[in-house]
């Protein structure tokens, strides 16, 4: 009887066993079946985009960006701004900058012919293109953009260039005849930056009402502090979009943002919107996409007002540079997404010079060494935005480095507007940490444009004639690629190097996170997303 037992013990067990094994596996297949046709918004965002198939039509993308819109500076260039981006999406250009060259596309200029002396340049005009009124766009539009960009209430970084502007001949409605002071090297980077705006309605647009541009999306509602939204231009010159609409959401910092994008609430996120520590995981290990913003690169600094007392001897802005850990700012705070410089050229740039790169690497020893020779350094302050959180972390880390050989800095933290505010009045009392854009532009553009370089007013208060020569001939010469162009561009690098007035840490190599469910962003040298050809596989974001 006990072998009986144990035998049909056994079968019982063995049938239970079996039995638990097949709704194992029927649960399994169920769950399979239940994730493919319904799965969850955060399931949704990490899987692979094949961003093949033909383009579906319609649905609402949603932005992460850091800030809100602010009229009063719309047209000053600011990396990864809501600014910026409106700006992208609601005007147009007259042409466009190629991603990977300085060569110009068209845009609401179709051609061009620069004349043999470099003193006048003619355009000629797309026909059939309404600004959102519905409004025909012509060559007076042209004139009063720039006469507009160049009167305020804007400060935008390229009013020097259109400064040079001396005439605008109008007379054909589909032409436009610009004629300069003298050669403008970098009249293409004002081109493809300077929108195209609605003169007559320009008082709304400094007050932020009104908005009327030539672009793929019209500008619907702004609720400050939260969204902005735009919709459909049916009737661009370019072909509809395919969206229907996108919204712009405003974050408070790049932790709420990433949550929101991790979540299945946001589509894309701008590059100043997630730390490099936050997009690089959301893109190796959660499977969103990773947009490298070819040919927008950006460079960390350290700017120093020379005005100040404790900073006005060039020997202790040689001890800074000597003490500036740049490999560990790049490395840790930048994940690697770039690569230390001493000078501001990135290496897509004509003027990008590799020899001089390392002529300042982190030395302790060297910097105590120039600095034992002079008197002491009172503490200094160091200034940082507060958005973001990466300025805060590079700042941080530079004052480790100061201490180390003996220079005290206090740090200060700023409302990016008050941030802004001080570095365009160069109001900054001692150091500060920021970020500049301009060197991948045209190379002259960087020492006639750029807040931080211009030579004729910069933010660090620098100024001299061999500095103001330099950038002047790299300016004038009409061929920006010239034996003579590069042999100006030398010499503002000795300038750079000599007087450090900033103190180059690294080039930041510009990256977006996108859902799978996002197709074909786009963007310009301004890290402005252009979205006249972007789409969502899913539109209505079904499970």
């Amino acid at each position: 009887m006990r072998e009986e037992f144990d035998e049909k013990a056994e079968i019982d067990m063995f049938r239970h066993r079996f039995a638990r094994i097949l709704w194992a596996l029927l649960l399994a297949l169920i769950a399979a079946v239940g994730l493919s046709s319904c799965r969850s918004a955060v399931d949704a965002q990490q899987g692979p985009a094949t961003g093949s198939g033909p383009v579906v039509r319609g649905g609402e993308l949603r932005v992460g960006v850091l800030g809100d819109l602010s009229p009063a500076k719309f047209l000053q260039i600011g990396t990864g701004s809501l600014n910026g981006h409106v700006v992208a999406n609601v005007y147009d250009t007259l042409i466009t900058l190629d991603h990977s060259s300085p060569t110009p596309r068209p845009s609401l200029a179709t051609g061009w012919v620069l004349a043999p002396d470099g003193l006048s340049l003619s355009v000629d005009l797309r026909r059939g293109v309404t600004f959102h009124d519905g409004r025909e766009f012509t060559s007076s539009d042209v004139q009063q953009s720039l006469l507009a960009y160049l009167a305020g209430p804007w400060k935008p970084q390229f009013k020097r260039t259109a400064a040079a502007i001396t005439g605008y001949d109008v007379t054909d409605p589909h032409r436009v005849v610009l004629s300069f002071a003298h050669p403008v090297g970098n009249i293409f980077d004002l081109l493809d930056s300077a929108p195209i705006i609605d003169a007559k309605t320009l008082d709304g647009l400094k007050a932020g009402r009104t908005f009327n541009g030539t672009g793929p999306f019209e500008f619907a509602s702004w609720t400050p502090n939260s969204r902005v939204t735009l919709v459909r231009n049916p009737d661009y010159w370019g072909g509809s979009p395919a969206l229907d609409k996108i919204s712009f959401v405003e974050g408070n910092d790049p932790k709420s943002l990433y949550t929101r994008l991790r979540t299945g609430q946001l589509d894309v996120v701008d590059p100043a919107g997630l730390t490099s520590h936050d997009q690089k995981l959301a893109t190796s290990r959660y499977g969103f996409r990773d947009i490298e913003f070819t040919g927008a690169e950006s460079e960390v600094y350290v700017g120093v007002n020379v005005a100040n007392p404790a900073l006005a001897d060039r020997r202790v802005r040689r001890a800074i540079a000597f003490a500036v850990d740049r490999d560990r700012i790049m490395t840790d705070v930048h994940q690697s997404a770039g690569y230390p410089v001493n000078l501001p050229w990135p290496k897509t740039s004509p003027a990008y010079n590799a020899s001089a790169n390392r002529t300042f690497t982190r030395d302790v020893s060297k910097a105590r060494a120039i600095l034992a020779e002079l008197p002491p350094v009172p503490p200094i302050d160091l200034d940082y935005s507060t958005q973001g959180g990466t300025s805060r972390i590079v700042a941080e880390i530079v004052q480790s480095n100061l201490k180390d050989v003996g220079i005290t800095a206090d740090l200060v933290p700023n409302d990016p507007t008050v941030h802004a505010s001080k570095l365009i009045g160069g109001e900054f009392s001692g150091l500060w940490i920021l970020e500049h854009a301009f060197a991948q532009f045209t190379p002259s553009t960087l020492a006639v444009s750029a807040y931080p370089f211009n030579a004729a007013k910069n933010a660090s208060n620098f100024v001299a004639a061999d500095y103001a020569a330099a950038a002047d001939s790299a300016w004038k010469t009409a061929d920006p690629s010239s034996p003579e162009a590069i042999a100006a561009y030398r010499r503002l690098d000795s300038v750079w190097l000599n007087e450090l007035f900033l103190v180059e840490i690294g080039v930041v190599i510009q990256h977006a996170t996108a859902s799978p469910n996002v197709r074909d962003v786009g963007w310009d040298r301004r890290v402005q997303f252009h979205f006249a050809d972007t789409s969502l596989t899913n539109p209505d974001r079904r499970s």
